[in-house]
């Protein structure tokens, strides 16, 4: 296919069409300062730094920051710090960085072409595997969703002294599409505004609990600086780094930089909104590592080498927190569920931000915003609720059910990362935007990272747990076709610019 970026380049480009699905409307973006403005020493220079600016820019790094806070996150937390203690800080910070790369790099693609990543792989790739990466989206969207309503659904359950079943707590969660549906009527900033005080309401919960816990700050600054890593704790480690990319935020990502209005015909302008995403990207994931150093870091102080550090999971972390800390003038489990509320809230709702990101840029679906809130937040709640009532009395069948949910949310990262990186490196794409060799390959080494970890996930779960000839033959077929779409995502990625040049003139001319 044909360059699509609105960015003038010395190649032939297929300007934005009017017929196609956007992520925001130009009447919903937000305007820039001086976005009109002639540049009088030239479109390629970059135009100083502006804190008014930044603050403009500030937003869709903290929304794509609420994915690390989700709570299969700090259920992480809680297991790596009840069994690891304070030694796996130090992994929990680098495998935030690693996040942060992923996520500057969807920023970085979105920014430089004028399109998302779901619409880049609708337009890059033959048409059969543009749907089977977005019936994989979709299965991690959905995945991600059940873990993030069971954990809102958790804490509206210990809010109400048990008044509230689970199942009632997903439909209360359930409405949150509505408070999406009504906060983007009022603009982009005002939600934006709302998953800050979110994230704020997370912020000071466990803040709190660190406080009431007073763990030790020596153990704190050495579990960061000093990496340390045992047999008996290689799983949660595992877990750690496994958790942290999610295949929706990447998309999700993407996406949301498109709120701003960038001039693309001047790379200066460009370039300084890479400049501001960022700066805003590395703050919000800074904020969002303190937060989850809290959990992990109270949770290493009360439970670390007792004998119920392996039982504790969402469930019962609360009870457990109360019955080791007690009462006080505002209890420590309410402290606790209000942060894992909050954590439930903002990731439910971003991730029908996400939905609605990936079935418009994957199928180019013009429909209203509310019933395409309304289709993303039935294919998730539905079987939520199934969820819940099945599972509403049993803490071991929801840490079974969580197990497998990690395991869908671990087979559909490549199809993500690959796309990403595959389309971020070509020229054809990215233009003088696209990233260097040394970027590439620190990019390409943190992907194989983490799918041979989430590889290692899948490993140890399906020994364990495939037994029988045929459940046996059924996931080994699986598992040949899995890798071999690996490879051949892989193998299209890297011929893209081969299969550009082949592309007749008169096409080309055809399409200008």
């Amino acid at each position: 296919m044909l360059p699509h970026s609105n960015m003038p380049r010395e190649d032939n480009q297929v300007p934005l069409l009017s017929d196609q699905d956007v992520a925001y409307d130009s009447g919903e973006k937000v305007h820039i300062l001086g976005i009109n403005e002639p540049d009088e020493e030239g479109s390629s220079v970059v135009p100083p730094f502006s804190w008014k600016k930044l603050w403009l820019f500030t937003g869709p790094g903290f929304l794509m920051s609420i994915a690390f806070l989700d709570p299969g996150n700090l259920e992480g937390d809680l297991q790596a710090g009840a069994i690891a203690g304070s030694s796996l800080l130090w992994l929990l910070m680098w495998a935030t960085a690693m996040g942060l790369l992923v996520q500057l790099l969807s920023a970085r693609l979105c920014v430089a072409t004028g399109r998302h990543l779901a619409e880049l792989c609708r337009e890059e790739y033959p048409t059969w595997v543009s749907m089977v990466l977005w019936v994989m989206a979709e299965l991690a969207l959905i995945g991600a969703d059940i873990q993030e309503v069971i954990g809102s659904a958790i804490a509206i359950k210990i809010l109400s002294n048990g008044i509230l079943p689970l199942w009632a707590g997903v439909v209360v969660t359930a409405s949150d599409c509505f408070i999406l549906l009504f906060l983007e009527n009022y603009g982009v900033r005002k939600l934006e505004a709302f998953f800050a005080v979110l994230i704020a309401t997370m912020a000071v919960s466990f803040a709190w609990m660190f406080g009431e816990t007073k763990p030790t700050g020596t153990e704190l600054l050495l579990g960061v600086l000093i990496p340390k890593l045992s047999s008996k704790t290689i799983k949660q480690a595992v877990g750690v780094v496994g958790c942290i990319i999610m295949p929706h935020n990447v998309f999700l990502h993407s996406a949301l930089v498109q709120s701003r209005e960038i001039d693309y015909s001047k790379k200066g302008r460009v370039q300084e909104a890479l400049n501001y995403y960022s700066i805003e990207s590395t703050v919000a994931l800074i904020i969002s590592f303190t937060i989850n150093l809290f959990v992990m870091t109270v949770f290493a102080k009360a439970f670390y080498g007792t004998e119920i550090a392996s039982s504790i999971g969402l469930v019962n972390a609360g009870q457990y927190l109360q019955e080791k800390y007690g009462g006080g003038l505002f209890p420590i489990l309410y402290i606790w569920s209000i942060g894992l509320l909050a954590a439930g809230q903002s990731s439910t709702i971003t991730g029908t931000y996400a939905g609605q990101f990936i079935m418009g840029g994957f199928l180019n679906l013009r429909m209203k915003k509310w019933l395409r809130a309304l289709i993303t937040r039935s294919c998730a709640i539905i079987p939520t609720i199934v969820v819940a009532l099945v599972f509403n009395t049993s803490e071991a069948a929801l840490d079974v059910l969580n197990e497998w949910l990690n395991v869908l949310q671990s087979i559909q990262i490549p199809f993500a990362l690959l796309p990403l990186l595959c389309l971020v490196s070509k020229e054809q794409i990215m233009g003088t935007f696209k990233i260097g060799p040394a970027l590439k390959i620190v990019a390409w080494l943190v992907a194989a990272l983490v799918i041979v970890i989430n590889g290692y996930l899948l490993l140890d779960f399906f020994s364990s747990e495939v037994t029988g000839v045929i459940f046996t033959t059924v996931v080994c077929a699986f598992t040949g076709a899995y890798l071999a779409f690996i490879v051949y995502l892989v193998y299209w990625g890297f011929t893209l610019s081969v299969r550009r040049h082949m592309l007749p003139a008169k096409l080309a001319q055809g399409m200008e």
